[in-house]
């Protein structure tokens, strides 16, 4: 499938195109070739058996051989040029979203409350692989990534390579950032990221949303959530929230100075879930609470559901490529001539 963008020349037929037209400034060039080989005692093309044109052994068919190996040539050309038939013109329109996805990185996501297969996970080893599932199945979405803890960072604007987005994801992990949790100022840096005046109408950015996923309540940084929630109300930007982590007491696991696990300590959890319901309700998205790897899945195939809007159509042709009719007999027809020139 080729772009409308190609430089295109109307050929015979209105539904035919060149793609590389420039090529055809070569044929040119064969005239002035011929006319050099045949007032130089030495050839100047230098092609398989171009000398044997001038031998007397030739002499028969000189004018043959070399007529057949110029069109041979002429026909590659064209060839090169890229003869192409267009069969169809349609209108295709993109449909997505721009996401910024933020992610809680504070000590306490290190916290084992959730197993799968029989096997602990701490919060964060079970958030990752439904992240990158999410960003998979979101193929035309341009996705961003915030990272925090007591301060916000940008681990990714937002991009449609999500493979390397994938990539960056593997190398996060906790300890990356001080500890604290800083959602005020998450929402806040995610709320930038977003910042895109050529999908801004009346002051309202569409076809953006942030997902907050965090497990603990705020107690760092210079802006309040509901402060946040507020700007990204103003902007018309839902923002979905998602409490990780179960209630009461938890499982923290105690680590040596070499960083070898010895065992665990039970720590309270300190989740804000009426706080991260309210920047949801006021943002217009939805609060979840993922107390276990399925409600994790739950949260983003519900995300994942949310409608979704068109953006400006792109255009397209269908062409079925036509080179191959003039680079064979062009290669047969050169090889006519090599043929015929051969020394007898």
């Amino acid at each position: 499938m080729s772009a409308p963008h190609l430089l295109a020349l109307p050929l015979a037929a209105s539904n035919l195109r060149l793609a590389d037209p420039l090529w055809l400034l070569a044929l040119g060039l064969l005239p002035l070739a011929m006319w050099l080989r045949g007032r130089s005692r030495v050839p100047v093309l230098l092609v398989p058996f171009a000398s044997a044109w001038h031998r007397a052994s030739v002499a028969a068919s000189p004018g043959w051989a070399a007529a057949l190996a110029a069109a041979g040539l002429a026909l590659l050309v064209c060839a090169l040029a890229r003869p192409q038939r267009v069969e169809d013109k349609r209108e295709v329109r993109s449909r997505g979203y721009d996401i910024v996805l933020a992610i809680d990185l504070s000590g306490s996501m290190l916290s084992e409350d959730y197993e799968k297969g029989g096997e602990r996970l701490n919060r964060l080893q079970a958030i990752k692989p439904v992240i990158q599932a999410f960003i998979e199945r979101r193929p035309s979405d341009r996705i961003g990534v915030v990272l925090f803890s007591a301060k916000a960072y940008t681990l990714a604007p937002l991009t449609t390579n999500h493979a390397w987005l994938a990539r960056q994801l593997e190398r996060v992990k906790i300890g990356l950032i001080q500890d604290g949790t800083a959602i005020g100022d998450a929402l806040g840096v995610a709320l930038t990221r977003l910042d895109q005046a050529a999908r801004e109408s009346g002051g309202k950015r569409k076809g953006a949303f942030i997902v907050l996923l965090t497990d603990g309540a705020n107690n760092m940084g210079a802006l309040a959530p509901m402060q946040s929630a507020q700007l990204a109300k103003a902007r018309g930007i839902p923002i979905y929230t998602i409490g990780a982590g179960k209630d009461g007491l938890v499982p923290f696991p105690v680590f040596d100075d070499t960083g070898k696990k010895i065992g665990y300590r039970r720590i309270a959890a300190d989740l804000d879930e009426d706080a991260l319901r309210s920047i949801a309700e006021t943002t217009g998205g939805q609060f979840f609470r993922a107390a276990d790897t399925g409600t994790i899945e739950g949260a983003f195939h519900a995300i994942d559901s949310s409608q979704k809007i068109e953006f400006q159509a792109k255009s397209y042709l269908l062409t079925t490529e036509l080179f191959g009719w003039l680079a064979a007999p062009g290669l047969a027809v050169f090889c006519a001539g090599a043929w015929l020139s051969r020394p007898r």
